[in-house]
Protein backbone atom coordinates (compact mmCIF):
# COMPACT_ATOMS: atom_id res chain seq x y z
CA UNK A 1 0.00 0.00 0.00
CA UNK A 2 1.60 2.87 -1.16
CA UNK A 3 1.67 6.33 1.30
CA UNK A 4 -0.09 9.68 1.48
CA UNK A 5 1.48 11.24 4.51
CA UNK A 6 -0.31 14.84 4.95
CA UNK A 7 0.87 17.43 7.49
CA UNK A 8 -1.55 20.12 8.21
CA UNK A 9 -0.52 23.70 9.61
CA UNK A 10 -3.52 25.49 11.30
CA UNK A 11 -2.76 29.16 10.47
CA UNK A 12 -1.12 31.58 13.14
CA UNK A 13 -3.59 33.32 15.36
CA UNK A 14 -5.29 36.52 13.20
CA UNK A 15 -7.28 39.72 15.25
CA UNK A 16 -10.90 37.59 15.26
CA UNK A 17 -9.18 34.68 16.95
CA UNK A 18 -7.82 37.32 19.74
CA UNK A 19 -11.42 38.40 19.97
CA UNK A 20 -12.67 34.97 19.79
CA UNK A 21 -14.70 35.57 16.66
CA UNK A 22 -15.67 33.18 14.14
CA UNK A 23 -13.93 33.54 11.18
CA UNK A 24 -14.71 31.44 8.17
CA UNK A 25 -14.38 32.56 4.80
CA UNK A 26 -13.78 36.34 5.93
CA UNK A 27 -9.99 37.00 5.29
CA UNK A 28 -8.92 38.04 9.13
CA UNK A 29 -5.67 39.46 9.07
CA UNK A 30 -2.36 37.64 11.09
CA UNK A 31 -1.52 39.57 14.76
CA UNK A 32 1.97 40.00 15.40
CA UNK A 33 2.20 37.02 17.69
CA UNK A 34 0.56 34.79 14.15
CA UNK A 35 3.13 36.05 12.36
CA UNK A 36 5.84 34.67 14.95
CA UNK A 37 4.07 31.31 15.17
CA UNK A 38 4.46 30.91 11.67
CA UNK A 39 8.04 31.92 11.88
CA UNK A 40 8.23 29.25 14.73
CA UNK A 41 6.85 26.50 12.44
CA UNK A 42 9.60 27.14 10.16
CA UNK A 43 11.90 25.80 12.01
CA UNK A 44 10.15 22.26 12.49
CA UNK A 45 9.44 21.91 8.65
CA UNK A 46 12.29 23.68 6.89
CA UNK A 47 14.49 20.67 6.68
CA UNK A 48 11.85 18.36 5.13
CA UNK A 49 10.88 17.56 1.61
CA UNK A 50 7.08 17.44 0.67
CA UNK A 51 5.98 16.35 -2.78
CA UNK A 52 3.76 19.39 -2.78
CA UNK A 53 2.78 22.32 -1.00
CA UNK A 54 -0.76 23.57 -0.67
CA UNK A 55 -2.52 26.39 1.18
CA UNK A 56 -6.06 27.46 1.06
CA UNK A 57 -6.97 30.77 -0.66
CA UNK A 58 -7.62 32.32 2.37
CA UNK A 59 -4.85 35.09 3.10
CA UNK A 60 -4.47 34.11 6.77
CA UNK A 61 -3.25 30.50 5.56
CA UNK A 62 -1.26 31.92 2.68
CA UNK A 63 0.56 34.30 4.68
CA UNK A 64 1.47 31.42 7.39
CA UNK A 65 2.56 29.21 4.48
CA UNK A 66 4.41 32.14 3.38
CA UNK A 67 6.25 32.88 6.73
CA UNK A 68 6.27 28.98 7.61
CA UNK A 69 7.51 27.77 4.47
CA UNK A 70 8.92 30.88 2.18
CA UNK A 71 8.57 29.70 -1.21
CA UNK A 72 5.27 29.59 -3.60
CA UNK A 73 2.83 26.87 -2.83
CA UNK A 74 -0.87 25.94 -4.57
CA UNK A 75 -4.22 27.09 -3.10
CA UNK A 76 -7.29 25.18 -3.24
CA UNK A 77 -10.49 26.76 -1.91
CA UNK A 78 -11.14 23.10 -0.67
CA UNK A 79 -8.93 23.88 2.55
CA UNK A 80 -10.88 27.18 3.34
CA UNK A 81 -12.28 26.84 6.99
CA UNK A 82 -15.87 26.25 7.55
CA UNK A 83 -18.08 29.31 5.87
CA UNK A 84 -20.15 30.18 8.58
CA UNK A 85 -22.57 32.39 6.50
CA UNK A 86 -24.76 34.77 9.10
CA UNK A 87 -22.61 33.85 12.15
CA UNK A 88 -19.47 35.65 10.35
CA UNK A 89 -17.94 37.63 12.51
CA UNK A 90 -19.75 36.44 15.76
CA UNK A 91 -18.42 35.39 18.93
CA UNK A 92 -18.24 31.81 20.09
CA UNK A 93 -20.34 33.07 23.56
CA UNK A 94 -22.77 35.02 21.49
CA UNK A 95 -24.24 31.88 19.95
CA UNK A 96 -27.07 30.25 21.02
CA UNK A 97 -26.95 26.56 23.00
CA UNK A 98 -27.51 24.58 20.27
CA UNK A 99 -24.93 25.82 17.86
CA UNK A 100 -22.20 25.89 20.47
CA UNK A 101 -23.04 22.87 21.64
CA UNK A 102 -23.25 21.39 17.44
CA UNK A 103 -19.37 23.35 17.28
CA UNK A 104 -18.05 21.54 20.17
CA UNK A 105 -18.99 18.28 19.26
CA UNK A 106 -18.75 19.12 15.53
CA UNK A 107 -21.66 17.46 14.47
CA UNK A 108 -24.93 18.37 13.32
CA UNK A 109 -23.79 22.41 12.88
CA UNK A 110 -25.37 23.79 9.44
CA UNK A 111 -24.74 27.99 9.76
CA UNK A 112 -27.09 29.56 8.55
CA UNK A 113 -26.50 31.12 5.22
CA UNK A 114 -23.25 29.19 5.27
CA UNK A 115 -22.18 25.37 5.43
CA UNK A 116 -22.36 22.67 7.60
CA UNK A 117 -20.27 20.12 9.32
CA UNK A 118 -21.46 17.46 6.32
CA UNK A 119 -20.54 20.29 4.17
CA UNK A 120 -17.02 20.80 5.10
CA UNK A 121 -16.25 16.92 5.72
CA UNK A 122 -17.16 16.14 1.96
CA UNK A 123 -14.61 18.99 0.17
CA UNK A 124 -11.77 18.36 2.82
CA UNK A 125 -12.55 14.10 2.01
CA UNK A 126 -12.32 15.13 -1.80
CA UNK A 127 -8.92 17.02 -1.58
CA UNK A 128 -7.34 14.62 0.42
CA UNK A 129 -8.29 11.84 -1.40
CA UNK A 130 -6.91 13.88 -4.17
CA UNK A 131 -3.42 13.70 -3.10
CA UNK A 132 -0.90 11.18 -5.35
CA UNK A 133 1.46 9.22 -2.80
CA UNK A 134 3.97 10.74 -1.51
CA UNK A 135 4.45 13.44 1.54
CA UNK A 136 2.03 16.95 1.06
CA UNK A 137 2.27 19.77 3.42
CA UNK A 138 -0.95 21.60 4.01
CA UNK A 139 -1.61 25.24 5.50
CA UNK A 140 -5.17 25.48 6.52
CA UNK A 141 -7.63 26.24 9.36
CA UNK A 142 -8.97 24.20 12.64
CA UNK A 143 -12.43 23.54 11.24
CA UNK A 144 -10.39 21.48 8.73
CA UNK A 145 -8.10 19.74 10.82
CA UNK A 146 -10.86 19.02 13.13
CA UNK A 147 -12.69 17.07 10.59
CA UNK A 148 -9.52 15.02 9.36
CA UNK A 149 -9.43 14.16 12.81
CA UNK A 150 -12.69 13.33 13.21
CA UNK A 151 -13.28 11.09 9.90
CA UNK A 152 -9.51 9.95 10.65
CA UNK A 153 -9.81 8.68 14.60
CA UNK A 154 -12.70 9.82 15.72
CA UNK A 155 -11.84 12.40 17.85
CA UNK A 156 -11.54 16.23 18.75
CA UNK A 157 -8.85 18.30 17.65
CA UNK A 158 -8.74 21.87 19.06
CA UNK A 159 -5.29 22.96 17.55
CA UNK A 160 -4.03 26.29 18.64
CA UNK A 161 -2.77 28.85 16.08
CA UNK A 162 0.40 28.02 14.19
CA UNK A 163 0.52 23.79 15.50
CA UNK A 164 0.59 21.34 13.82
CA UNK A 165 -0.28 17.49 12.75
CA UNK A 166 0.58 14.84 10.72
CA UNK A 167 -1.81 12.13 9.62
CA UNK A 168 -1.70 8.80 7.01
CA UNK A 169 -4.50 9.34 5.64
CA UNK A 170 -4.71 5.69 3.73
CA UNK A 171 -5.06 3.70 7.15
CA UNK A 172 -6.12 6.82 9.05
CA UNK A 173 -3.92 6.95 11.32
CA UNK A 174 -2.22 9.81 13.15
CA UNK A 175 1.47 10.12 12.89
CA UNK A 176 2.12 13.20 15.20
CA UNK A 177 0.55 16.30 16.91
CA UNK A 178 3.37 19.45 17.23
CA UNK A 179 1.67 22.20 18.89
CA UNK A 180 2.73 25.69 18.71
CA UNK A 181 4.52 27.11 21.43
CA UNK A 182 3.74 30.36 21.33
CA UNK A 183 -0.01 31.25 22.52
Amino acid sequence: MQKVEVWLVRHGQTDHNAQGRLSGWTDAALTELGRDQARWLRKHIEAESFDSVWSSDLGRARDTAQLAWGSSVATDRRLREIHFGDLEGETFQGLDKKNQDALLTFSGFSAPGGESVEQLEERVTEFMDSLAPGRHLLFTHGGVIRCVMHRLLNTQCFLPNGSLVAVDWIPRKLIFVRENELR
